[in-house]
């Protein structure tokens, strides 16, 4: 291996890998963990055969992309948590039941947003769990045998990749409900010999899970490695500089192999428009299946954003490289083409083996698009992939420039395989899909599910995710489509969005992507966050909270029009009495007018305010059928300290028309004017 690809001995891994690779095709617990650091099997349509799908939480009233009904109580409802196929009673206790299949099969994984209760794992008609474990311990990677990474919280999305096969069924509960799923499965072709998982399993294979969370915890290492004795010879191209307009194709194979890893590195004036204007292209044995711009076929556009996942990764020094198989029967050629307005200079590093084709073996595609200025109404479907031949799906990178704080991915995965008229993975948010949750907006990095850009503040800006489906492959023998819903918090706006697809596919498998022009590639980077401030302003959400309700909570809240784009937000389990005590600072004691602007909306309550120890005003009623902000409004005068102030909302009542909480409470700022 080159300089930028890590070689580590495999160990335990490795036989573990060879298990299922050879001539014995019996599924087990086992074989299944030996599929999540192999790369290299994702290049071999499956053997045994199986299907992939999903049970998940999406709002039911979702049942047709026709349905006459408003859209968010139709295609794109958004009740997207406590959806299950039943309740039952075991043992004086309700079971919600997340998933009821039959088998052969296997689980490959679960994410939640917010797991609760007990969650239960039934196998083969048994009456007895095969796994019984507080649902956040098993998401969470604190089930002795099913360690972190294999399973773990990021970025509040809660996910287990560990695999439970079973022979004849499966079905999963939990104790509670009000909860955010996916439980994604396979399904084998009848008469496929299934081992049903055994609790027991997590101490007599403690040895391979523990190897592979250490592959998974570092992926850039855990690539598999090729034995140097079958190592085909790439030469490095160094310094291969290539001007505005120009095609190069520097890279040919003229042998029977595989393409297993890249390393590059580009070089220009301005390197992040660079990265996008670059395009990468592959064909392998005539057939062009990889044309992608060069920052965006590595994960984590636009721009330099390190991460490191399973397949892919880049440097914080700006090395991008990918462990992608990529195998061929004949020849393979690689090259770039720039269709920018600037020169770069490239440096690059392939690595490739031999590899004996069979009739179950694939080429690797990847491919891009993108569309400028997308209205986010109406709500629509977004296409990430549409694919016609026999082939596996393994993920995406997704980028978005979102002119605004608002959350833009409320919206739904929905894949469709072999003409499914309703989708089989129908999802409940964009960021659920990614692996995280609650429009989390902190970057993170794991082997299968990253997030490496997000600008902020709250959702602003850039935001770059994938997703890679390893063991959760999704295999099509037709044909295989892919959309995402594009469900914006904020009707009135336009977004950016692109996206990068990575599949496997027999030859002759076609695609519904156009070849890449230089508008398709225009990067307008938007520009470094600033809000607008009322002059004088207080803001709510910066008070210090000195005093509230213990089970209440006090959150920075996103809204429209407020001065600094949020307001100060008390709410959940509030009550008649409650008193919400804030710390603001001024410079100078005296006498002075309070003015105060308010969010109302239809489950506030009415708040008097005061000052220190003084009544500041009349009580306000908060109560507004939608969310509205106030006009400031005059509370009076009061006599503050130099140093550290008491604002003091104390709820004393509701509006006969509020509903829900009833008594909860919005402060967008508070604006002193001294008095003579």
């Amino acid at each position: 291996m080159r300089p930028g690809f890590a070689v580590v001995g495999l160990g335990l891994v490795c036989a573990a890998v060879m298990g299922c690779i050879g001539p014995q095709r019996v599924v087990t617990t086992r074989t299944l963990l030996a599929e999540m650091t192999d790369l290299r099997s994702l290049a071999d349509y499956p053997d045994p055969p199986f299907r992939c799908a999903q049970f998940s939480s999406y709002d039911r009233r979702s049942k047709s992309p026709s349905q006459p009904e408003p859209p968010e109580e139709g295609w794109f409802a958004n009740a997207d948590f406590d959806q299950y196929l039943r309740v039952e009673e075991r043992a004086g206790r309700k079971e919600y039941v997340m998933m009821d299949a039959d088998g052969p099969g296997a689980i490959v994984r679960i994410w939640s947003a917010n797991p609760k209760g007990t969650l239960r794992i039934y196998l083969d008609g048994s009456d007895q769990p095969a796994l019984e474990a507080p649902m956040q311990d098993v998401l969470g990677g604190k089930v002795p045998g099913i360690p972190v990474p294999i399973a773990c919280e990021r970025s509040m999305g809660w996910n287990s990749y560990f695999p439970i096969p079973y022979a004849r069924h499966c079905k999963v509960t939990s104790d509670a409900n009000e909860f955010y799923y996916h439980v994604n499965y396979r399904t084998y072709r009848a008469g496929t010999r299934v081992v049903s998982f055994d609790r027991r399993e997590l101490d007599s294979l403690s040895d391979v899970t523990w190897a592979i969370a250490g592959r998974l915890a570092a992926p850039r290492q855990g690539a598999q490695t090729t034995r140097a004795a079958d190592a085909l010879p790439v030469p490095a191209v160094r310094e291969l500089k290539i001007g505005a307009g120009q095609s190069v194709r520097p890279v040919r194979i003229r042998t029977p192999g595989a393409i297993t890893g890249l390393a590059l590195r580009l070089q220009a004036a301005d390197p992040v428009q660079a990265l996008r204007h670059v395009v990468l292209m592959i064909d392998f044995d005539g057939e062009q299946t990889v044309e992608c711009p060069v920052g965006d076929f590595f994960g984590a556009a636009p721009g330099i954003n390190a991460y490191e996942s399973l397949p892919a990764g880049v440097c914080e020094d700006g090395l991008m490289w990918c462990h992608w198989w990529m195998p061929f029967q004949r020849s393979a050629r690689l090259g770039f083409r720039n269709l920018g307005d600037q020169e770069v200079v490239l440096t690059l590093d392939v690595d490739a083996t031999r590899y004996q084709w069979t009739d179950r073996s694939m080429y690797f595609h990847a491919r891009w698009r993108t569309e400028f200025d997308l209205p986010t109404r109406p709500m629509r479907d977004w296409s990430y992939l549409i694919a016609q031949g026999q082939g596996v799906f393994a993920g995406v990178a997704f980028t978005i420039a979102n002119p605004v704080r608002q959350w833009w991915g409320e919206g739904d995965e929905k894949i469709y395989v072999d003409g499914e008229t309703f989708p089989s993975h129908f999802g409940t948010g964009t960021e659920d899909y990614y692996g995280y949750a609650w429009c989390c907006n902190r970057p993170f990095t794991h082997a299968y599910h990253s997030q490496p850009r997000c600008d902020g503040p709250d959702n602003y800006g850039h935001t770059a995710v994938n997703r890679w489906h390893i063991l959760d492959r999704i295999p099509f023998e037709k044909d295989f489509r892919f959309d995402m819903e594009l469900w914006h918090w904020r009707p009135d706006v336009r977004v950016t969005s692109a996206v990068a697809a990575y599949w496997y596919a027999r030859p002759g498998a076609t695609d519904a992507f156009k070849p890449l022009e230089a508008a398709d590639l225009r990067l307008r980077l938007l520009p470094r966050y600033v809000a607008f401030t009322v002059p004088g302003a207080i803001e709510g959400e910066k008070m210090r909270v000195i005093e509230k309700r213990e089970a209440a909570r006090v959150d920075p809240h996103l809204q429209d029009g407020a001065s600094g784009d949020q307001t100060l937000l008390y709410h959940h389990d509030t009550k008649i009495g409650d008193k919400l005590v804030l710390g603001f600072d001024v410079d100078k004691a005296g006498r002075y007018r309070l003015l105060a602007r308010f969010l109302k909306s239809s489950d506030f309550g009415i708040v008097q305010w005061s000052v220190n120890t003084e009544k500041a005003g009349d009580p306000v009623d908060l109560y507004n059928p939608t969310p509205v902000l106030t006009d400031e409004i005059d509370l009076g005068p009061v006599t503050v300290t130099a140093g550290e102030n008491r604002l003091t909302a104390e709820v004393v009542g509701t509006n006969e028309k509020s509903v829900k909480q009833r008594y909860m409470l919005g402060l967008d700022y508070i604006r002193l004017e001294p008095l003579p």
